[in-house]
């Protein structure tokens, strides 16, 4: 990866790391619009404004996923009172969870029940472009896409936290990893 690109990742995970210790101190955790990206998927023959587009709420993970997926999953089986879990993993999150962004990895994850149109679509092309904005920033990150497997750090990390915030979180779920191509990326600030 070439410097320009290095920088830009470094700058796209210390917004994300700003945007979310704003959520967690301020928002009572909701993802605001930066932690929810349009994901786009350009059909093979079709125009740009053919494309098919919603929005997806993504998580960054650390690079070293293990205790923080050992955290939130404590976190979750403390206690069967979901507003105590809510409240401890807001807790958790706000306090210097998101203060150093250069011990995050930059594949995001996000979850999704299985057999939706969607992640059928994702698994069968393996591309997508991530398209974040808030405020006056906005990145354009060109994917790989990959289901993770669900003994792997990411995927217990991104599962316990989502169970922190949502009680009634099926057990049956896919996790996918989005790996930015950083030398295709682009911002705006």
């Amino acid at each position: 990866m070439d410097t320009q690109a290095e920088a830009l990742e470094q700058s796209f995970l210390g917004w994300q790391c700003r945007l979310r210790q704003i959520a967690m101190r301020r928002g009572e955790g909701r993802p605001s619009d930066g932690m929810q990206p349009r994901i786009l998927l350009k059909e093979d023959g079709l125009k740009e404004d053919g494309r098919y587009s919603t929005t997806i709420t993504v998580l960054i993970n650390r690079q070293s996923a293990e205790s923080d997926a050992s955290r939130f999953r404590y976190l979750v089986q403390k206690t069967h009172d979901p507003a105590d879990r809510f409240a401890n993993g807001l807790k958790f999150l706000s306090a210097t969870h998101y203060q150093r962004p250069h011990e995050f990895s930059d594949e995001l994850t996000a979850l999704f029940q299985p057999g939706g149109l969607l992640v059928r679509a994702l698994l069968a092309k393996r591309l997508c472009t991530l398209a974040f904005s808030q405020f006056s920033a906005a990145y354009t990150l060109p994917c790989t896409v990959r289901q993770l497997a669900d003994d792997t750090p990411a995927y217990q990390a991104t599962y316990w936290h989502n169970r922190l915030f949502n009680s009634r979180m099926p057990e049956d779920v896919i996790i996918l990893g989005f790996k930015p191509d950083w030398n295709k990326a682009s911002s705006t600030i």
